[in-house]
């Protein structure tokens, strides 16, 4: 047993082992049964790709280039351990030779911005097709590899102890009858198929896929053949309570594992051995996806799983210890506020190096196509701030109280001011790493039944929306009125409208004409800094401030550069572009290499709108199609969040825009607006006279 992200569960050996020749193994004093050898793997979580992607996660191409991998070297196919060492050389070497390529680019870069000479001109369209070959094969071949290592760990060794959807039936019934190998009962009152023509990842025809089933059967088809290959069970993590509570969905778990435990290691062929163990493999797969949203908010259901695994799954094996310790390591991230992508910290310093490489050079690649309507330079922010910036920077802020030692007032005061002297690509980043900080706490789940938690659209305020009392349970929950919701959504959308308002706020509170016109700009630029940077939330939320009914009536937007203000009309394509479609961050591969941080609002109205419309048929059968659909948009949360931006972090400027923002979340921007005259237009004194004489002079002839 691997004790450290293990994928723990019974595992027995091959069936052509006899009883007699099965190792014994001694851990605390009794003997268990234990496979000879366990693969090195990291959990038995299948991973948003699973939810995304479904049965097409590896394509017909992945399979068949790991088909013929090392064929050339023999006649005979090699074993799966040979063509991992091939494979990983490949790759070695792709991504060298892509890295030193990377670094010749950057060099072509930066020697035509000297020079400017025709023969660089010529070389750089050349090389950046060619750059984009190989970050293509490179991605492959990590895709290539990421099958692998998912063949050799949790799936295949989840997927060994599936059972025929014919025998689906006798898994809901497995403890009330010991023939578990007799004739199954019909399975058509729990689930319902339909046909299509062809699978790609296998050479089926008419593969039947699920289409909709009772609340039963739908947890018995976790117990299915490939229900981890194709996805199911990753959608169904997401999505079960639109159909059970949580209480329910451990229930039906222990009651498998209780009633097949004590007979399960009598022979690995049985049913009542593969219900056993897929049994343990789908509740590891639970804790360790789903941990905050169910087991943390909810003490209840943490008991029961303790009591159970204590006393009826630790007194017969020992696998019960790593299910605790599993819980235990769950609960200090959780109480550490660690983030959902932990496994990232522990990526190799080589990679991390390659990764902000291949970021910065997509960026470059994707500038031209990104800055259509205004050429916004970006020279600094390509590389590291020259050090005569960074002294200039220090100075500025040394001369002002450090940013958690300010008071309210000498904030409001050096607010403006403060936000002036950074550049605009500066607090890009900033505002970037303190949203990511908050995405990176949330979880597919939280974006589901926000109906509930009363999100609705722009046109009605978060603040107003979302207090309780105010919102009819019975008619938005869509969760079972039992299930226990947790309400981090909220506070991503109250963060949201912080910013908006914080936004708004220094922009009316700013005394001086002028330095309104710059703070508008510098407010825009920041806008297209973090769309072009994929920073969507941000962005947003930026766009909303502007968006505020009374900084849009500001005199300021007249005198505003004619550039500038075209930045406006960017942002509100972004916003159509977002709106445009529930998946359009997931096209293309810039997801996989660039991070990406989404509107949490937006994201959130895509799922209400896939959630408008019945859950179950005439029948009763709840609609897993429509379940799937809804799984596959809210994972895209976990793709982002495995790609986080590794921007350097400024503590100290961090912590003075928090203080603003606290400062402003509440703000009533009228109010603020009312004490500046700066905010409305000036009409000068001798116009003004003249127009009232004018006035007293049409008047008197009307009398005369």
């Amino acid at each position: 047993l691997q004790s450290n992200g293990s994928c723990i569960g019974p595992v027995f050996t091959e069936e052509n082992t006899g009883p007699e020749e099965e190792p014994m193994i001694k851990i605390a004093g009794n003997n268990y049964l234990m496979s000879p050898s366990l693969p090195d793997f990291h959990g038995c979580s299948p991973g948003w790709s699973s939810a995304f992607y479904g049965a097409e996660c590896f394509d017909s191409e992945v399979h068949s280039y790991l088909k013929n991998l090392g064929k050339q070297k023999s006649s005979e196919s090699q074993n799966i351990d040979a063509k991992k060492v091939e494979l990983e050389q490949l790759l070695m070497m792709e991504t060298k030779n892509y890295r030193k390529t990377i670094k010749f680019y950057q060099k072509l870069l930066q020697k035509e911005r000297r020079c400017k000479g025709p023969e660089t001109k010529s070389v750089l369209p050349k090389l950046r097709r060619q750059l984009q070959e190989m970050k293509s094969k490179v991605q492959f071949l990590e895709l290539v590899k990421k099958y692998v290592q998912a063949s050799q760990t949790q799936m295949m060794y989840a997927e060994q102890w599936g059972v025929e959807s014919y025998a689906l039936p006798a898994v809901i019934h497995n403890g009330k009858t010991d023939t578990m190998d007799m004739a199954p009962m019909d399975e058509s009152s729990l689930l319902l198929y339909y046909n299509t023509e062809k699978h790609q990842c296998n050479n089926q025809n008419g593969v039947r896929v699920l289409q909709a089933g009772t609340p039963l059967g739908l947890m018995a088809y976790l117990y299915s053949r490939n229900a981890f290959l194709e996805g199911y069970v990753q959608q169904f993590l997401y999505t079960f309570r639109y159909f059970c509570t949580q209480e329910e969905f451990l229930q039906f778990l222990l009651d498998r594992i209780s009633s097949t435990l004590s007979s399960a290691n009598l022979d690995p062929s049985t049913s009542l051995t593969k219900i056993c163990n897929r049994s343990f493999y789908i509740l590891q797969a639970w804790i360790e996806d789903c941990y905050s949203v169910d087991f943390a908010t909810n003490a209840g259901l943490l008991c029961t799983l303790k009591e159970f695994i204590s006393s009826k799954v630790a007194s017969l094996n020992g696998y019960g210890e790593h299910l605790l310790s599993l819980l235990e390591d769950a609960s200090a991230r959780k109480n550490g506020s660690a983030d959902q992508c932990s496994s990232m910290d522990k990526c190799e310093e080589e990679g991390e190096e390659g990764r902000k490489t291949l970021h910065s050079l997509c960026k470059k690649l994707s500038e031209d196509v990104s800055r259509k309507n205004f050429y916004w330079k970006l020279s600094k922010g390509m590389g590291p701030i020259a050090q005569y910036q960074r002294e200039r920077l220090h100075t500025c802020s040394a001369v002002l109280p450090k940013p958690c030692s300010f008071t309210e007032a000498k904030a409001d005061e050096v607010g403006p001011y403060l936000l002036i002297e950074y550049s605009a690509q500066q607090l890009c980043w900033q505002l970037t790493l303190l949203q990511q900080e908050v995405f990176l706490k949330c979880h597919p789940v939280h974006f589901l039944n926000s109906r509930a938690l009363g999100v609705k659209d722009k046109c009605v305020p978060v603040q107003k929306a979302v207090s309780a009392e105010r919102v009819s349970h019975k008619v938005c929950n869509l969760f079972l009125s039992e299930c226990i919701q947790d309400q981090y959504l909220l506070q991503l959308l109250r963060n949201a409208d912080s910013v908006s308002t914080w936004v708004a706020a220094e922009i009316v509170t700013c005394h001086i004409a002028k330095r309104q016109v710059s703070l508008l700009s510098k407010f825009l630029l920041i806008a297209k800094c973090c769309y072009e940077q994929r920073n969507f939330a941000t962005a947003m939320q930026i766009l909303a401030g502007l968006e505020n009914l009374i900084v849009r009536q500001l005199p300021a937007w007249k005198i505003l550069p004619a550039k500038v203000a075209e930045i406006m009309e960017e942002l509100k394509a972004v916003e159509v572009f977002l709106k445009s479609d529930s998946l359009c961050l997931m096209e293309g591969d810039r997801f996989k290499t660039l991070p990406t941080i989404p509107s949490a609002h937006v994201l959130a109205m895509h799922v209400q709108q896939l959630e408008t419309g019945g859950f179950t048929m005439t029948n009763g059968a709840h609609k897993w199609t429509k379940l799937r659909n809804i799984a596959k948009v809210v994972s895209q949360v976990h793709a982002f969040q495995e790609n986080p931006y590794t921007y350097t972090p400024d503590f100290k400027l961090q912590s003075y825009l928090r203080q603003r923002i606290t400062h402003f979340k509440d703000a009533d921007i009228s109010a603020l607006a009312a004490d500046n005259c700066a905010n409305f237009h000036q009409i000068p004194a001798e116009k003004h006279s003249r127009k009232i004489q004018d006035t007293l002079r049409r008047m008197k002839a009307t009398f005369q």
